[in-house]
């Protein structure tokens, strides 16, 4: 068979793989309207299963005499051989990790319209698929890097005296990346132990914020002023920290005031009921208002106590509650703002009296 027919086969299969993978994709998108998980896939998918099928039909289409019968023509017919051999691996790598973030891509999605109760456990999955996910994806890298070097006859000969001196290579590598293994176990320990999620609500080094990743290796925490906070995974295993929403949302807020000791309290316990009742970010369940303490300068501690559904909401509440009561205390009952008071009537006159006597007296 002439060149020109080898290569207008070639060809010829070349553009059968493209068609059969742009029909695939015509049906993927009609596919969208009526099946959600055609949407990952579409996303994903498209270019490496284009790369994937271009490869494959080369291989399958390229002869080893297309480059003569020759010596040269042989080489360099292997030459090329080996390159496709080389992409081939790579395009299906591509193809397979893609493939698997699609197929969890679709469980993700799913697990993100989950509210409510169910909202803790969707979480916890959400997080353990992301890492083992991750982790899939760099054992199809390590395995695939493996089949490339192998392809190769010298690294081929060396493999005996790899395999050999393997032991004492683990050693070193594992001496030197100790660090790096901690966090990646840690990260696996943090995942599968339950103690941190995606989206829980953490106080870090006295920082609120939201758990925006979860790698294997660092966490990033999103701050309430958007700020991102960047901790390695074994820093939450050797450390202690708050989590908010470990077995649930739903948190309590309280209010501090100030007050002096003729505060009217249960006028203002009655305002604050009154209040939350009627606030949407209430859950309608826990309220109170008490005196927590007498403070050294004199005035009176009250502490109101609200609940809300989650910690932002919490937030909200606390602060629209604390105005109101400011300012139901400053226009109603003026008189019980803080303040210091120093006698100079007669009782204070009496007893400055009373000690200049006592001054006078001889002690004999």
């Amino acid at each position: 068979m002439s060149l020109s027919q080898n290569l207008l086969n070639l060809a010829g299969g070349v553009l059968g793989a493209v068609i059969v993978v742009e029909l695939i994709r015509r049906l993927l998108i009609r596919a969208t309207t009526k099946w959600s998980a055609a949407e990952p896939f579409l996303r994903r998918c498209v270019w490496p299963g284009f790369a994937v099928a271009v490869l494959v039909a080369f291989n399958i289409g390229f002869l080893p005499n297309m480059f003569g019968t020759d010596a040269e023509g042989k080489e360099a017919a292997a030459q090329v051989d080996h390159v496709l051999g080389l992409l081939t691996i790579v395009a299906a790598t591509w193809l397979v990790i893609q493939a698997t973030y699609a197929v969890t891509d679709v469980v993700l999605n799913q697990l993100e319209r989950i509210d409510g109760e169910k909202d803790r456990r969707a979480r916890r999955i959400r997080t353990q698929i992301t890492l083992v996910r991750r982790v899939a994806a760099a054992v199809i890298v390590v395995i695939a890097l493996g089949a490339i070097l192998f392809s190769f006859p010298q690294v081929r000969a060396l493999g005996t005296g790899l395999l050999a001196s393997a032991g004492i290579a683990g050693a070193i590598v594992g001496i030197a990346a100790q660090s790096t293994i901690g966090n990646m176990l840690a990260g696996l320990q943090l995942a599968f132990s339950d103690a941190l999620r995606l989206d829980d609500v953490v106080v870090v080094n006295n920082e609120w914020g939201r758990i925006e990743e979860l790698t294997l290796t660092y966490v990033v925490v999103r701050s309430w002023d958007e700020r991102r906070l960047v901790f390695p995974v074994s820093y939450f295993t050797q450390n202690p920290f708050e989590n908010w929403t470990r077995h649930g949302s739903r948190v309590i807020g309280h209010v501090y005031l100030r007050v002096d000791w003729s505060v009217p309290v249960p006028e203002l316990r009655e305002e604050l009921h009154a209040f939350v009742k009627e606030h949407p970010l209430w859950d309608q369940k826990d309220w109170t208002l008490q005196i927590t303490d007498i403070l050294p300068n004199g005035l009176v501690e009250l502490r109101a106590l609200m609940s809300a559904a989650d910690s932002a909401s919490v937030w909200d509440l606390k602060c629209d509650a604390r105005e109101h009561l400011v300012e139901f205390i400053r226009t109603r009952y003026p008189h019980t703002l803080p303040s210091f008071r120093i006698e100079l009537g007669p009782r204070a006159q009496n007893a400055g009296g009373a000690r200049d006597e006592g001054g006078g007296q001889d002690p004999a």
